[in-house]
C-alpha cells in the first residue's frame, strides 16, 4: 500500500511528471507483458509523480474488440503502482456509455482519476458535453483533456471550460491544445469558475513545455500558473523531465528574475519534440518516435504500433539522431542502461 502520508490529490494539484504511458508489444503486435511492466519500472524509477495510462500514447485501439487491450494493459499498471506514491490516471474516451464503462473499470482497478477525451462528441451540444462529463464524474474524478486538433481534438471558447471546471469531480485540465490562443482560452475559463484555487493545470503542450511551466497568468487579479505536465514527450527521457520540472517549479516560486538559459532550453526541448512527434509529416510518427527512442534504450523490442500504417516517416530517424546528438544533457541513455535489467526482469 501507498505510506499512510501519501496523498494523491494533494501530490497532483502541486505538480509532478506524469508520463503518458506507451504500449510496448511483441513483432507480432501482442502485447508484451515484460516490457510493458518494465516501462511502468522505467517511469517510477525515473522519479515520476504519476502515470497515465490509456491515454494517447497507449495508442487509442486498444480498445478495438479486435484487441481487447484496455483493461488488461491498465491492469498490467496498476499492479505495478499499487504500492507506489504515485498518482494513477486512466484515459477515458468515447461516447456516455463507453466512458462510464472505461470509468468504472479504472476505478475499480484502483485509478484515481480519469483523463476525459472529448473526441467522440464532436458533434455534441455544450448542454450535452457537460451532461457527459458530470456522468463520468460521478464514478471518478475527472481532468480534463483540451487535444489538439492535429490528432483528432476540436476547439473550445473559455466559456466551455468556465462550465467544465464548474463541475465540483472536476479537479485538473490538460491544456494540450499546441495553440497559445486556445490556451489562454483555458486559462480564462479556470480564473472565471470561481475554481481556480481547486484546478491543476497541466501542460500537455509538448511544443512549449518550459515556457508553459515557468510562465504566470494574471486574469482579473487571479494569478494562474501550470504546475505539471502529462506529457507523451516526458514518455521518454523521464529521468531528465523529472530534473527539469523539479527546477522549473523552483524558477517559478523564486522571485527572481528568470534565468536566460531558460529560453535556450525551452527552444532546444521543442526541437527535440519536433522529431519526437514528427511535426514535419502533421504528426504521423508521433507514437512510433516515442517506441523508437525507447526501442533504442532497450525497453521495447520494437516500434511497432497496433496499426502496421504506424510507424516512423521517412526522415525521421535522422531527425532523432540529430537532437539526440545536440542535446545530451535532455536524454538519459546512462541511467536506462544502469537499471534496464532490473526493470526486465
Amino acid at each position: 500500500m501507498p505510506t499512510p502520508s501519501f496523498n494523491w490529490r494533494d501530490s497532483f494539484k502541486a505538480g509532478v511528471v506524469i508520463p503518458a504511458h506507451p504500449l510496448a508489444l511483441t513483432e507480432k503486435r501482442k502485447l508484451d507483458e515484460r516490457r510493458q511492466r518494465a516501462l511502468t519500472r522505467y517511469y517510477l524509477a525515473a522519479g515520476a509523480g504519476g502515470i497515465a495510462v490509456g491515454v494517447h500514447t497507449t495508442q487509442f485501439q486498444i480498445r478495438d474488440p479486435r484487441f481487447g487491450l484496455y483493461e488488461p494493459v491498465l491492469a498490467l499498471a496498476a499492479e505495478e503502482l499499487a504500492t507506489k506514491d504515485v498518482v494513477r490516471i486512466a484515459g477515458v474516451c468515447g461516447k456516455t456509455a463507453q466512458a462510464t464503462r472505461e470509468a468504472e473499470i479504472a476505478r475499480n482497478l484502483g485509478y484515481h482519476a480519469a483523463l476525459l477525451s472529448l473526441v467522440a462528441l464532436a458533434e455534441a451540444s455544450f448542454d450535452e458535453l457537460i451532461a457527459h462529463v458530470r456522468a463520468v464524474g460521478e464514478i471518478i474524478p475527472v481532468v480534463g483533456f483540451y487535444l489538439q486538433p492535429a490528432i483528432g481534438g476540436q476547439f473550445f471558447p473559455a466559456e466551455f471550460w468556465q462550465a467544465f471546471v464548474e463541475i465540483e469531480s472536476v479537479i485538473g485540465i490538460k491544456i494540450a491544445p499546441f495553440n497559445r490562443y486556445a490556451t489562454q482560452d483555458v486559462l480564462r475559463g479556470v480564473a472565471a469558475s470561481g475554481r481556480a484555487s481547486e484546478i491543476a493545470l497541466y501542460t500537455g503542450n509538448d511544443d512549449h513545455i518550459v515556457l508553459d511551466l515557468i510562465s504566470k497568468f494574471e486574469f482579473g487579479g487571479q494569478t494562474l500558473r501550470l504546475v505539471g505536465g502529462l506529457l507523451g514527450h516526458w514518455a521518454v527521457w523521464t529521468a531528465r523531465a523529472v530534473e527539469l520540472q523539479r527546477e522549473l517549479r523552483q524558477t517559478s516560486q523564486s522571485q527572481d528574475l528568470i534565468d536566460p538559459k531558460w529560453f535556450v532550453r525551452s527552444a532546444e526541448v521543442t526541437d527535440m519534440n519536433a522529431a519526437l512527434f514528427d511535426v514535419a509529416h502533421q504528426f504521423h510518427g508521433c507514437i512510433a518516435g516515442i517506441n523508437e527512442i525507447l526501442r533504442r534504450q532497450g525497453l521495447l523490442a520494437g516500434r511497432w504500433c497496433l496499426d502496421p500504417a504506424e510507424d516512423l516517416s521517412p526522415g525521421q530517424a535522422e531527425d532523432l539522431d540529430r537532437v539526440v546528438a545536440a542535446y545530451p544533457h535532455l536524454i538519459d541513455d546512462q541511467f536506462v542502461q544502469e537499471n534496464l535489467d532490473l526493470w526486465l526482469s
